[in-house]
């Protein structure tokens, strides 16, 4: 929820008020007999309606418009229905102004003048993301709409009964359209209520520190970058994200709000993906991210760090994909490098050298336990004839069975939906990145040389010394990056001072399943460096 003055939230008032205002002087014949059997409960909802709607839509700047996205098409539904609501009301103001007339269906809708503002508040509550307008909308829904049926039936009578096996049928119908709608908007209701109670915490929780998203020019286009802390004068973590081309920034804070009091997370949406990507194609950027300019930006987005915190020089913090971004950078940039820390070090991916490796562990385990290895063998060699992306995920998928994470996720899907960053280009993103699994090229191609460059990935035959401190966390069962090759690569290397931590049970991705052990882990070890 973001405080600020809504145009929107102004028209739409105009729209609702200004035929309200004509309306008191040609009401219809007899209504004011009509008010006065009211129903007192209906008409405190009504009245606690009002008081919520008419000032939550001027004074939340989340209902104007930003872009256009998928929740545009909810905002024009609201508009539509005020539209329809102005014809509503010419058609009554043209005609003889009788009970019948106000209360006359328009296009199949039962008491158009008290429903459809209703739900074109309560739409504008779902466009915007705000729970203080969605439930005022239904509080208003529940008592104003709630008087209008009781004047409807009293201008019009009970209708005629219909036959028994139309009831039945229209009343499925009926029953299967309100299921559908209460799945619906409760999802939205739910997430949108998770989301501002989150929203509003962290308000207050960040209130002496930061807690702003924002673009940073960088050399080869905007990054999108999340700043959260508690303190700007602490020392900074850049956080670089797996892939290529998978940011998560939205859940980041899910994991490593355990840092935010001794420093600042700056979270960052690599070169084109997620909503970098977006705000790059948006200007007409359509240059694809290359080793180079990932290189390139990361630099850039460490010297805004440094200039913006008045820091000489960063913590670089890697996971996976990350950690072949960290390792160069930090090889190339020792002096703005404080200290690197790497979860799920990539040591190989050289010809898939990691997939080997936890197939040829979960064969062994099979024919130990003497289970059937068919299938097993089989995924395997279609992994071998056509090794991809793709064909990497069935593989995966046999080998898992003997390399079980025994840790539990600490977050949900609901932590997911819930959470205050969560936007409509991290969702179409994602859908982008998973259309990949259905056979959809575009992905792949959207990231340019960098998946083929991983894939010629050996950090053996390039770094052996850095002049940072260096820490690499690991899960036990982690067999995307088996955490027995980064034993074999920590042991190797020489660094100023140097760290691993195993975390037992844990898979590729620890910090969502213990996120207090790694912090406490990441500030000891950066306390000692």
């Amino acid at each position: 929820m973001k405080l600020g003055f809504s145009y929107i939230g102004l028209i739409w008032l105009i729209m609702l008020f200004v035929p309200n205002f004509i309306w008191m002087k040609n009401k219809p014949k007899g209504y004011e007999e009509h008010v006065k059997k009211e129903n007192k409960v209906l008409l405190a909802f009504e009245r606690v309606g009002q008081f919520i709607v008419t000032p939550a839509a001027l004074i939340f700047a989340n209902f104007n418009i930003h872009k256009i996205t998928f929740w545009s098409a909810v905002l024009l539904i609201s508009f539509i229905c005020m539209v329809i609501y102005e014809i509503f009301w010419i058609r009554y103001f043209r005609s003889e102004k009788t009970m019948k007339d106000f209360y006359r269906n328009m296009f199949g809708i039962a008491v158009p003048g008290a429903s459809l503002p209703v739900v074109a508040f309560f739409l504008l509550g779902i466009y915007g993301g705000n729970i203080i307008m969605i439930l005022g909308a239904i509080i208003l829904g529940i008592g104003h709409i709630g008087i209008h049926i009781a004047h409807r039936n009293e201008a019009w009578g009970k209708k005629p009964k219909k036959k028994l096996p139309v009831r039945i049928i229209l009343g499925i119908l009926k029953a299967v359209v309100i299921l559908l709608l209460v799945v619906v908007f409760g999802f939205f209701i739910y997430a949108i209520t998770g989301r501002n109670i989150n929203e509003v915490k962290r308000a207050f929780e960040f209130k002496e520190g930061i807690n702003e998203e924002l673009y940073v020019p960088l050399k080869n286009g905007d990054g999108f970058v999340r700043l959260i802390g508690k303190d700007q004068n602490n020392p900074v973590i850049l956080s670089l994200h797996g892939g290529p081309g998978e940011p998560a920034g939205y859940a980041e804070y899910l994991c490593f709000d355990g840092l935010t009091d001794e420093y600042t997370i700056a979270i960052w949406d690599e070169s084109g993906c997620g909503r970098s990507y977006y705000r790059n194609k948006e200007k007409g950027n359509t240059m694809l991210p290359t080793p180079q300019s990932q290189q390139e930006d990361i630099d850039s987005l460490v010297d805004y760090l440094r200039g913006r915190f008045n820091q000489d020089k960063v913590v670089i913090l890697g996971h996976s994909y990350g950690t072949v971004l960290g390792s160069i950078y930090i090889s190339a940039h020792p002096e703005k490098v404080t200290a690197f820390i790497s979860i799920g070090q990539v040591v190989s991916f050289k010809n898939f050298a990691s997939e080997h490796y936890a197939y040829e562990d979960a064969l062994a385990q099979a024919k130990a336990k003497g289970d059937d290895t068919t299938e097993l063998e089989k995924v395997y060699k279609a992994f071998c004839d056509d090794p991809n992306v793709v064909s990497m995920q069935p593989l995966r998928q046999a080998t898992s069975r003997y390399h079980q994470e025994t840790v539990p996720q600490a977050f949900t899907y609901a932590d997911l939906v819930c959470s205050p960053y969560l936007g409509v280009d991290d969702v179409r993103w994602t859908l982008f990145e998973y259309s990949m699994m259905l056979g959809n090229t575009a992905f792949e191609a959207s990231q340019g040389e960098l998946l083929a460059d991983l894939m010629g990935f050996d950090i053996n035959e390039r770094y052996k010394s850095y002049e940072v401190p260096v820490m690499y966390i690991s899960g036990s069962a982690d067999w995307t990056c088996p955490w027995t090759m980064v034993k074999e690569y920590y042991e190797s290397i020489e660094a100023p001072k140097k760290a691993m931590y195993v975390m037992e049970g844990c898979g590729h991705v620890p910090q969502n399943q213990l996120p207090d052990d790694l912090n406490s882990a990441v500030k000891q070890f950066l306390k000692s460096a």
